[in-house]
């Protein structure tokens, strides 16, 4: 897509945030993600017993598809250098 303004804007990838409610790490990610303008679809891993069985009590989970881009917590810093990679591998690909 181009703007009138400017170069043609890059849409990056819907990103997955397996999270359950009450997780503080799983708010922070969240907030975090939607500061930075993420793409994202988050799951609660407590509504599908094969997700809680995959992931246990390792939340929050962030992935692409199949790809598992990190666990743990998501600090802004952890989530710009992401963003970046992300980019990087839209444009070369």
């Amino acid at each position: 897509m181009t703007r009138p303004d400017g170069p043609p804007r890059l849409t990056l990838p819907t990103l997955t945030l397996y999270a359950r409610p009450g997780c503080h790490l799983c708010e922070q990610a969240a907030a975090h993600l939607a500061q930075l303008e993420f793409n994202v679809q988050t799951v609660n891993v407590d509504l599908d017993p094969q997700l809680r069985e995959r992931h246990g009590d390792h939340v929050p989970v962030l992935a692409l598809g199949e790809r598992i881009l990190g666990r743990g917590a998501f600090s802004r810093a952890r989530l710009s250098t992401l963003k970046l990679a992300l980019i990087r591998e839209a444009l070369s690909g």
